[in-house]
């Protein structure tokens, strides 16, 4: 995870309960995507999460705004959705939309993000979870 500094500097811009879920949504990407490497990008006011350098590597976005934040899942069109949680009708990505701590509880959410990546030796992403409904989807 990043500099504590640099992720309060940038959270200070939003509104209360826009920073405070963003903290929260932090603690829910690190339990979930263990060794994931975090990203801000200040001028898309986004942090990024992935597991190797650049686009390749990255896994999932938190785009903040002043009323809520998306999880952005990469390449999530790829993904089943049977609880159509995520929204976006764009041929790669799909989004999760945060408006409190309890939307970080949905079940399902966690798995989207296990489906679609595992950390590998070389930080390159493996979709074969997704195909074949390996370990990484169970959770």
């Amino acid at each position: 995870m990043r500099d504590a500094k640099d992720i309060e500097s940038f959270l200070a811009q939003y509104p209360p309960e826009v920073s405070d879920l963003a903290l929260a949504a932090r603690d829910f990407l690190a339990k979930a995507l263990p060794g994931a490497e975090e990203t801000l990008d200040e001028s898309a006011k986004l942090l990024g999460y992935g597991y190797g350098p650049g686009y390749k590597g990255l896994l999932c976005t938190l785009l903040l705004s002043k009323n809520g934040i998306k999880l952005a899942i990469s390449h999530g069109s790829e993904l089943p959705d049977p609880k159509q949680l995520m929204q976006a009708s764009g041929k790669v990505h799909r989004h999760v939309q945060l408006r409190t701590n309890n939307d970080l509880k949905q079940p399902g959410l966690k798995r989207y993000l296990r489906q679609r990546w595992r950390p590998g030796k070389n930080g390159t992403r493996t979709t074969a979870n997704v195909l074949a409904g390996g370990p990484c989807g169970l959770a």
